[in-house]
């Protein structure tokens, strides 16, 4: 069998410690089930400014070129707040994505049934919660220029980020977010603003286009991006998947996460093209979570969202699709006995550090998979 190369970038704040539980599961998976992962370890955000004065090496960027796939933990925190905007901790994963050429990003949102009652929404409102954003991850106002401040004089400035979308990239977007939605409940909405901005219109336009040249067979709704927040909060479940561009898909996968219960539980992949030969693409699977900076070095974080990315990792990039089904398994069991970090914690529960939640989900994916 050939070998599986990881590169293991864990970053800053709690992404460290997300990171070493999910270092467990493959040496478990490695030793116990002979699953041929390969890692390297590499450095990015805050942790690569310190030793290298970028925030991510040149030589990391070309093991993440390399590998199959990138497990990312998370970067940033007040410690490089003045450092220089080009190396800020945050432009190594802009990096990652620009040049893995990471265009799709996929955002799940679950509420499992042990944790309806976390949610800030009413249980009737959350429960039974599955839905998937696509975002956009390359193009768009991140990524556009003119990009800049100018200075005008008389003490007055100017900050100018342009948001930018061909054709191309709107086809592409939207052709994952309906392939996608042809293997759940066969439903997309395409989130944009139209109303108020010309790459709305072009969005709308092309998205349709998509749809009716090769996916009549799914049902494309059309929604303003703020009234697309609105709808999360007041009746999550009429969405299935949600294509929308990297700004908005930005805000409305926060939203969308917190309908769950926390932060701490979601996990994302962010996907290349397809190589025309060989089928395999680029792959960076990351929490949606930051770096937390006020909790880590604790052992209090919550590490399901960077166990549930390697979920991800394992049916996307390696079509271990049994695999990733035991480790979601896992995870909804871990939570069905009661184990809870503090982000979700509740009454009657048992609250347990990352390391004991990470044990856990080891334990039962051993047990599953035995």
């Amino acid at each position: 069998m050939a070998s599986r190369k990881l590169l293991l970038l864990p970053g800053d704040g709690i992404g460290p410690e997300a990171m070493a539980e999910v270092t467990k599961l493959i040496t478990v998976m490695n030793a116990e089930f002979g699953a041929g992962f390969e890692t390297e370890a590499g450095l990015v955000g805050g942790a690569a400014y310190d030793a290298h004065g970028e925030a991510i090496s040149d030589a990391d960027m070309e093991r993440a070129l390399s590998a199959d796939a990138v497990l990312f933990g998370a970067v940033g925190g007040p410690k490089w707040d003045d450092v220089p905007y080009e190396v800020r901790p945050e432009a190594g994963l802009l990096r990652l994505r620009k040049e893995m050429e990471l265009f799709a990003n996929l955002r799940p949102a679950i509420c499992y049934p042990a944790l309806a009652e976390s949610s800030s929404l009413r249980k009737d409102v959350v429960e039974g919660l599955d839905i998937l954003i696509v975002r956009e991850l390359t193009g768009g106002v991140y990524f556009g220029e003119p990009k800049e401040i100018i200075d005008l004089g008389n003490g007055q400035k100017r900050g100018i980020d342009t948001q930018v979308y061909d054709t191309f990239e709107i086809e592409r977007i939207s052709g994952v977010a309906f392939e996608l939605a042809r293997t759940r409940q066969s439903k997309v909405c395409s989130m944009e603003k139209h109303n108020v901005m010309k790459s709305g219109v072009l969005w709308k336009e092309v998205v349709a286009e998509t749809h009716k040249a090769k996916y009549s067979d799914v049902e494309l709704t059309h929604m303003l991006a703020d009234a697309g927040g609105m709808q999360l909060v007041r009746w999550p479940k009429q969405f299935d998947v949600i294509v929308t561009d990297n700004l908005f898909g930005d805000m409305l996968s926060d939203v969308a996460a917190m309908l769950t219960g926390s932060l701490g539980m979601l996990p994302s992949a962010s996907l290349g093209a397809p190589d025309p030969k060989t089928g395999s693409r680029k792959a960076l699977y990351e929490p949606v979570h930051g770096s937390a900076p006020d909790i880590a070095g604790k052992g209090i974080a919550n590490p399901i969202a960077m166990i549930a990315s390697f979920a991800m990792c394992l049916r996307y990039s390696f079509n271990m699709v049994a695999e990733a089904d035991r480790l979601e398994k896992a995870i909804s069991d871990v939570l069905d006995e009661g184990y809870r970090t503090g982000d979700i914690m509740s009454e009657g529960m048992r609250e347990v550090s990352t390391s004991a939640m990470g044990d856990a989900v080891v334990e039962k994916f051993r047990a599953l998979s035995a």
